[in-house]
């Protein structure tokens, strides 16, 4: 009896630790199993919400080459974008898709034109509720559709790639480019006809599967792919990348080449005022600066500048025939080429700069035409009889001045006159050598003579 209420208390102690230890170590393993269904890694969130041009194009790079320098788990990218070019919309695409991190597109406002085909190369899209995706028909600066054939086949193809290489249907990123296309979309029991743009909404999208989830908030998508929000990075842009945003712009880029090209010229032509020297400069550094940030822009670049502007500027003063001046326009217009991220774009933009500049400064030199310097090559003083000066020696000395012919008079000829040579002419009669001549009318330098009959 003893021995069995023992082992009673044995067997009752034991269970008694047992369910303390287990009670102990269940937060454990709790805690370990939750740990477990996080992803690791860090979370970078790069917004995508302005107008897509070069500069945006520079800023991601550099933001996804920080996310793969610290290993990150996700790349979040905050789509909130009108749209914009198209080739750099392309080539943004390209790195979304050739990275290593897995990638979200979180469409929290619109995805439009060149936006929808960024979030179409990410893996995932999560659309807000209320937000757009789609509209991606191509138009020019002016706002005017384009509607070159081989253009539009272009980024339709474009389009449809990216949704195909997300498991999405490519007709209905077609018909987002496409007008002149239908499309039946039996999933909202509606067909796109001819001369309409696919636009969807965060709902329709989703049920297209134009969208994988949607969320109100950034940290709802994080820990829908399933991150933990705790190591969030929010890649900001610097103070020259918001510079290089601005001064990359197209119509900038116009404008700061022909502060360049006028200010300069001005500068070189009515010397002497210093602002128009350093507007030029500052315009052309501007240019230089801006592409050099959006990484469009080497040391080169810089050097063909310089080695222009020099011999430009030696052109003026160093007699070369047009050479240095042909040189220095061949390597000013080769840095500005080459600095821009269009070759195309780089020319008409130096051509309307240079077309506006020599107007400005022909206005500038005709204002200022006793400024300029063609005035170091032009006689202004004038050299008159009241002053002392002549164009001829004064020979109304000689009127009645004997002498004798040196030469034949025929009527030309030259007679000596007091020791002195002198060429004269007769009123047509002729004179043999040795004849006695007078002077007989002395007009500025031609000098009249006669024979001397007296003689």
């Amino acid at each position: 009896m003893h021995r069995e209420h023992h082992h009673s208390s044995r067997k009752m102690i034991f269970w008694s630790m047992w369910i303390m230890i287990s009670v102990l170590l269940l937060p454990l393993f709790h805690s370990g199993s939750a740990a477990a269904a996080v992803k690791g890694g860090a979370v970078f969130v790069i917004p995508v919400d302005q107008e897509i041009e070069q500069g945006l194009g520079s800023f991601m790079e550099r933001g996804f080459a920080e996310a793969a320098e610290s290993k990150a788990g996700l790349i979040v990218l905050d789509v909130n974008t009108p749209g914009g070019r198209v080739d750099t919309a392309e080539k943004l695409g390209k790195l979304i898709k050739d990275s290593t991190i897995p990638t979200v597109a979180y469409v929290r406002g619109e995805a439009a034109s060149a936006g929808s085909y960024i979030a179409l190369s990410a893996n995932k899209i999560v659309m807000k509720p209320g937000s757009i995706i789609g509209a991606a028909a191509l138009v020019d600066g002016k706002g005017q559709a384009i509607t070159d054939p081989k253009t539009v086949a272009w980024w339709k193809s474009s389009m449809a790639s990216a949704a195909e290489s997300g498991g999405r249907n490519p007709d209905i990123a077609r018909g987002m480019v496409d007008s002149k296309i239908a499309v039946a979309i039996p999933e909202l029991n509606f067909n796109k006809e001819k001369g309409q743009i696919i636009s969807l909404t965060s709902e329709e999208a989703l049920k297209l599967g134009y969208a994988d989830h949607i969320a109100s908030s950034e940290q709802e998508v994080i820990q829908w792919m399933g991150y933990s929000t705790d190591d969030v990075f929010h890649v900001e842009r610097t103070w020259a990348e918001k510079a290089a945003e601005i001064l990359t712009n197209p119509i900038v880029q116009t404008l700061l080449l022909f502060i360049g090209i006028a200010g300069v010229v001005i500068e070189l032509l009515v010397p002497g005022f210093g602002v128009p020297g350093i507007l030029g400069v500052l315009g052309f550094g501007l240019y230089f600066f801006g592409n050099y940030i959006a990484g469009f822009a080497g040391s080169e670049t810089w050097l063909l500048f310089i080695i222009g502007l020099a011999l430009l500027i030696l052109e003026m003063f160093i007699p070369s025939f047009g050479i240095l001046g042909i040189l220095g326009s061949i390597s000013l217009v080769a840095g500005v080429v080459r600095a821009a991220y269009n070759m195309q774009h780089a020319f008409i933009s130096l051509g309307i700069a240079f077309a506006a500049a020599v107007a400005v400064v022909a206005i500038i030199g005709i204002a200022f035409k006793d400024r300029g310097i063609w005035n170091r090559f032009i006689l202004k003083e004038s050299l008159t009889a009241d002053q002392g000066f002549s164009s001829v020696v004064n020979r109304e000395l000689l009127l009645g001045q004997r002498g004798v012919s040196l030469t034949p008079l025929r009527p030309a000829g030259t007679v000596l006159i007091a020791d002195e040579r002198v060429d004269v002419v007769t009123n047509g009669e002729f004179i043999a050598t040795d004849m006695p001549i007078i002077v007989s009318k002395v007009e500025g330098g031609r000098i009249v003579v006669k024979a001397d009959t007296s003689a």
